[in-house]
């Protein structure tokens, strides 16, 4: 798979950013670290863990579009086999912690991006 942009998030660099950060219940800063997306929703609903937001595919199609970026990849979520997919491929969740807090039989997953570019997906078994 070849992109021709990209965006990762989950976690930034920036000169500007003082740390440690108080993480607010709402604003900007909140909504990047808590939003999930939800295969069964249009648009933005409110979390249920009342941080953050959950929204459709819609959602994500229409900022790709809009942002001209090809995939979106993303942290922070537990996903079965250490990788998934949404909105036709545009959004990928990447969970590299296998057998999350032992309560969970996920697999680990790691996206390699190579300098053309060109990005392969791994898994990792739990021992």
């Amino acid at each position: 798979m070849i992109l021709l942009s990209f965006l990762l998030i989950r976690s930034h660099l920036s000169y500007a950013t003082h740390r440690p950060v108080e993480i607010p219940l709402q604003g900007l800063l909140a909504d990047l670290l808590w939003s999930d997306p939800d295969r069964y929703i249009k648009g933005w609903e409110i979390s249920a863990r009342n941080v953050g937001y959950v929204f459709g595919e819609d959602v994500i199609l229409e900022f790709c579009e809009r942002m001209n970026i090809d995939l979106i990849v993303r942290a922070h979520q537990v996903v079965d086999f250490g990788y998934e997919f949404f909105a036709d491929s545009h959004l990928v969740t990447i969970f590299s912690a296998p057998n999350y807090c032992r309560q969970f039989s996920n697999l680990a997953g790691v996206l390699q991006v190579d300098s053309n570019l060109c990005c392969k997906i791994f898994q990792l078994k739990p021992k």
